[in-house]
This record gives C-alpha cells, structure tokens and sequence, in this order.
C-alpha cells in the first residue's frame, strides 16, 4: 500500500499556502463578474469567420442568441455598444444586473 505523506515531511502539506482563487472575469455583454459556468462565445460566427472569444454568462449568450441572426451578429462584431441597443437586450443586462452570477432562467425563443 502506497504512503499518502512523505516519511520526510508527514505534515507538509500542512505548510503549503493555498493558492488564491483566480480573480473572477467579466462577461463581455452585461459586465458583471462571471460565476463557476463560463461560456466562451464567439460575437462574430464561427459559421461568418468569426476567431475571437469572449467570456460570457450561459444566459447572456442565449439572449444574444434569442434576439440576433448570425448575420446581425457578423455585422455588431466586437461591438457590444450596437449589441446594447437593442431594446430587448438592454432591458435583458439591466434586469440581469442585480441578479447573482450563477443566476439561470429561461429565456425567450427566437422571434421569426
């Protein structure tokens, strides 16, 4: 049977200092710092030739998803002001503002 401590140092994992939690990062679309699920959306379709990811909230990107075509997406691009002025989506960032982020619901179907 394998040790679990060294014979050296039986306490040394009491030593160690634990590494500090990486500082958390903001979504792209609504700001506020992201939770344990991140979600690496591309703002321009992998489909349009989109390369770039950003960090983005589960629900942030299927709201994206629910109110943009993929060809509106390739037009915004990196823009998240022109992405804002949609009025759904800014009513959308500014309810979601105050929610935990971890937060999840359902969110309304595309609109065709």
């Amino acid at each position: 049977m394998a040790r679990k401590h060294s014979k050296h140092d039986p306490y040394g994992d009491l030593h160690r200092e634990e590494e500090p939690p990486a500082p958390p990062v903001p979504c792209w679309l609504c700001g506020r710092p992201t939770g344990a699920t991140i979600v690496w959306h591309h703002p321009v379709p992998k489909s349009r030739g989109g390369r770039d990811v950003v960090p983005m909230h589960p629900i942030c990107q299927q709201t994206l998803i629910a109110n943009f075509t993929n060809s509106e997406l390739q037009r915004h691009g990196m823009d998240v002001e022109g992405l804002l002025a949609n009025p759904s989506v800014r009513k959308f960032v500014d309810w979601v503002a105050k929610k935990d982020p971890d937060f999840t619901a359902t969110t309304a179907k595309k609109q065709r």
